[in-house]
């Protein structure tokens, strides 16, 4: 930052929200009411059926789940502590092939404390000053309990730290964040905030490279002249540019969209990053048995079940919710990973149709070999009108000794090679 541009982590914005999101373990389906939190704002209720309206139908049943198929559920809460109030919580069911258990919880706050020590926090940096904020009260074992189980604390990074999705609207008196005016540029200062909020950290945590500011900063959302949003792979942030006059100001608007649609978008990328990371796993270990084709069935169908389901790049008419999900996907590289995916499923599924070629052939080849001399000599006594059994038997035998003779050539190991072949690739 420039000299003379207080830091972000002394600065308390005019309102602040805070949304976490957990992987879990689901237990059981909760006894709490069925859709995604309806936050009101005014005579707007966003609930099920008023979202599935801003969604393409697609996009809405894995977000919320069919009639009778509930994939979503929230309980609304009251709890304050330590500058935090906890307003309610969310489960969203995000099975996979592999986790049929796994779910998404989401814990909706307000803060009255400055946000980013927060966000370092819940990100785990080592220089935080501030206690990790989801204990006590707030912990997700007691609030989960019996209900879901939270990720080991001790898993990789990327796994078991909470994702975070962050707002704040500036007052007066924060400058680096605001527009001269209306329509005047940004300074340079408004995108290093809305980095730190979206990253957890602060130029000491990560000092941004100058030379690589701009590709770091290239997915920012400018979603309209008030506020812009930023999506990284650890976090998202949503900050204003103007200052925001309190109750009735536009940003009531903008806050209620951050937890709801755009929450939505975010949550369905992390669904479809969930499904890339299993489908990967999948493919790696194609080769771990014996049973090949099996395996890259199974691995063909649950592509094509993850595709119809949850592959979506469009997810509505609105721009900004679809350019947050391109920006998800982008962080996590997941239309290049998917196109992989695809690639080496398709190579697999070649080799399985090869190995199955050489069995029927393998297969055509032994019963030509064993077919053959048995053929021609049964054919010669009948011609012969031979009917004496030893004559048979010795037919016979001579049949067996040639289909042996012709199995010792080159020819006859190659059929035995592609049977063999053929039954490992079953």
């Amino acid at each position: 930052m420039t000299t003379g541009v207080p830091p972000l982590d002394d600065v308390m914005g005019a309102r602040q929200e805070l949304t976490v999101v957990l992987p879990v373990r689901l237990l059981r389906a909760p006894c709490w009411a069925e859709g995604p939190f309806p936050f009101e704002l005014g005579s707007r209720r966003t609930d099920a059926v008023t979202r599935s309206t801003y969604f393409a139908p697609a996009s809405a049943r894995a977000l919320y789940g069919a009639p009778g198929r509930p994939r979503r559920w929230y309980l609304p809460l009251d709890i304050k502590h330590d500058g935090l109030h906890l307003l309610g919580m969310e489960l969203l069911r995000a099975a996979t092939a592999r986790n049929p258990e796994h779910a998404l919880a989401v814990l909706h706050f307000s803060v009255d404390r400055p946000l980013l020590p927060v966000l370092r926090a819940l990100a785990g940096r080592r220089q935080s000053i501030a206690a990790e904020p989801l204990i006590g009260p707030f912990a997700p074992d007691g609030l989960l309990a019996g209900i879901a189980d939270v990720r080991d604390p001790a898993a990789p990074f990327a796994i078991a730290r909470p994702y975070t999705i962050s707002f704040m609207t500036p007052t007066t008196q924060d400058a680096p964040a605001l527009r001269t005016d209306l329509e005047g540029a940004l300074p340079a200062t408004a995108d290093r905030w809305l980095w730190q909020l979206a990253s957890r950290s602060t130029p000491e945590d990560f000092p941004l490279p100058p030379e690589t500011a701009d590709s770091q900063l290239k997915d920012t959302v400018r979603i309209s002249a008030d506020w812009s949003a930023l999506v990284l792979r650890q976090g998202a942030a949503f900050l204003g540019h103007r200052p925001d006059t309190g109750a009735g100001d536009f940003f009531e608007f903008g806050a209620l969209h951050s937890r709801t649609v755009y929450l939505d978008a975010l949550l369905l990328g992390s669904l479809q990053r969930d499904h890339i990371d299993e489908l990967t796993d999948e493919l790696s270990e194609v080769f771990n048995s014996s049973r090949l084709a099996r395996r890259v069935a199974t691995l063909e169908r649950n592509i094509a079940v993850f595709r119809s389901t949850y592959w979506r790049q469009h997810l509505t008419a609105h721009g900004a919710a679809n350019d947050l999900l391109l920006a998800f996907q982008n962080q996590h590289r997941l239309p290049t990973r998917f196109n992989e995916i695809l690639a080496e499923a398709a190579d697999y599924s070649r080799l399985v149709q090869t190995q199955e070629s050489q069995q029927i052939s393998g297969a055509l080849g032994v019963l030509t070999i064993l077919g053959l001399p048995l053929g021609t000599a049964l054919g010669i006594l009948q011609v012969l009108d031979d009917h004496s059994v030893s004559h048979l038997l010795i037919a016979l035998g001579l049949s067996v000794a040639a289909a042996a003779a012709v199995l010792t050539t080159r020819y006859g190991r190659l059929v035995l090679s592609s049977l063999r072949g053929g039954d490992r690739g079953t």
